[in-house]
């Protein structure tokens, strides 16, 4: 792989795609399998930077698209880049902005998980929302949620943002459907995402080139196919096999929306194809139940915004399920969320304080529910790694899954 980058696979699971793994970058070593925490506009919401390295995050994951609106790629890139502008000095990822293609063009904000029987439209959208966001054959046209302004992304444009921005692992611009769109255009879409892919590997080499004093960033293609074994089994084939000028992808993400019944068969699908020397990214997946079949399946890593947008409503993850620490019940508990948790949270605070900051809607209620739940999901891959370099890994899914959801 190019300089400053690296992937080496570590121990297989048996009869399974999972395994353990160690991704270089310029700025540090990421063991795999790992869950990645989101700070969409460079910081993870309410917590400090200097706070991720203690709650046991290995990297941290930014939104090009947001960074671009604000407060402008050109700025970060003039502060040093993504991690010396938010005072983070591990490893950082940022995402293309196809995402937002979908959040914007239909209304769905952050909602993957749907179920594909409800309906089958290709000009779906959510009730009550304006159509923000036009894409054709070559790139987006969107409106700004922030103040209405106009413009315009292409994959030359997430290139030239995301190298701004200074992430060591990008990922190329793809236009990222829903499981409503039909099969068309999900055929439609796919290809303009194959096209996109060359472009990207265009700009990135040119990019890389221009700026060769700056260190090497790892460029991730992105999946698409939605629900569809032969799309999601083209996808990985045609961007595993894209060279352009001797520049092949470092890396693969697996996008787009996913009826959640489907999520071990896709990633089968794609990762029975993808090379097995090159790291994979499950785009925007962290419930329990999901990385467990994210690990088995042969995913790397993972990124979901739901442990901080969970524990900003006052729900905390417990190895009992999740519990919404507002309630009544737990007005007079004096213990921690998790007896035997060592997060900073639990190691000072009650359940019964925290209670309170929430009824009493004071600020640091969701500082010390998010670092709970970020130490929470990060520590629950990472024993899932340990557990694969044990042979302990299907013993402790089974465990975990019985006391997890049994008590719900």
């Amino acid at each position: 792989m190019s300089s400053g980058f690296s992937f080496k696979v570590g121990k297989q699971l048996p009869n399974r795609l999972g395994r353990t793994g160690q991704i270089s970058t310029p700025h540090g070593v990421i063991n795999t399998p790992a869950f990645i925490p989101v700070g969409t506009k460079a910081t993870l919401k309410s917590v400090l930077p200097e706070s991720l390295t203690e709650l046991g995050a290995q990297a941290v994951l930014a939104n090009a698209y947001h960074l671009y609106l604000q407060p402008g790629s050109d700025l970060v890139d003039q502060a040093g880049g993504l991690g010396k502008f938010m005072n983070w000095s591990g490893p950082t990822f940022t995402d293309s902005g196809g995402f937002q293609v979908l959040s914007l063009g239909v209304g769905f904000k952050k909602v993957i998980a749907m179920d594909e029987n409800t309906f089958e439209s290709d000009e779906v959208i959510a009730d009550d929302k304006e159509r923000l966001a036009h894409v054709d054959d070559d790139g987006v046209t969107f409106k700004s949620h922030l103040d209405g302004s106009l413009h315009r992304f292409t994959p030359e444009v997430s290139m030239q943002v995301q190298h701004q921005l200074g992430a060591d692992i990008i990922f190329g611009f793809d236009e990222c459907t829903t499981l409503h769109n039909t099969r068309s255009y999900q055929e439609k879409a796919l290809e303009r995402t194959r096209l996109w892919a060359i472009r990207c590997l265009q700009e990135h080499e040119r990019l890389t080139i221009e700026r060769k004093d700056k260190p090497y960033q790892a460029l991730f293609g992105v999946l698409q196919g939605a629900q569809y074994e032969d799309l999601r089994r083209k996808a990985a084939k045609d961007l595993s096999q894209m060279n352009v000028a001797g520049r092949s992808f470092d890396g693969f993400g697996i996008g787009g929306a996913l009826d959640k019944k489907s999520l071990g068969d896709i990633l089968k699908w794609v990762n029975e194809e993808l090379p097995a020397d090159k790291p994979r990214h499950f785009l925007g997946i962290g419930e329990p139940d999901d990385l467990f079949i994210g690990v088995e399946n042969g995913a790397d890593t993972f990124d979901c915004v739901a442990p901080s947008r969970q524990a900003r409503t006052s729900s905390v993850f417990t190895k009992d399920g999740r519990v919404n620490i507002s309630n009544a019940p737990h007005r007079r508990e004096f213990f921690p969320i998790e007896q035997d948790c060592n997060c900073y949270t639990c190691k000072n605070y009650t359940r019964a304080y925290l209670c309170h900051l929430f009824r009493a809607k004071e600020m640091v209620a969701a500082t010390l529910a998010t670092i709970h739940n970020q130490h929470f999901i990060v520590g629950l891959v990472a024993k899932m790694r340990l557990a694969i370099e044990n042979g302990t890994f299907f013993e402790f899914k089974d465990q975990f899954m019985l006391r997890y959801y049994g008590n719900q």
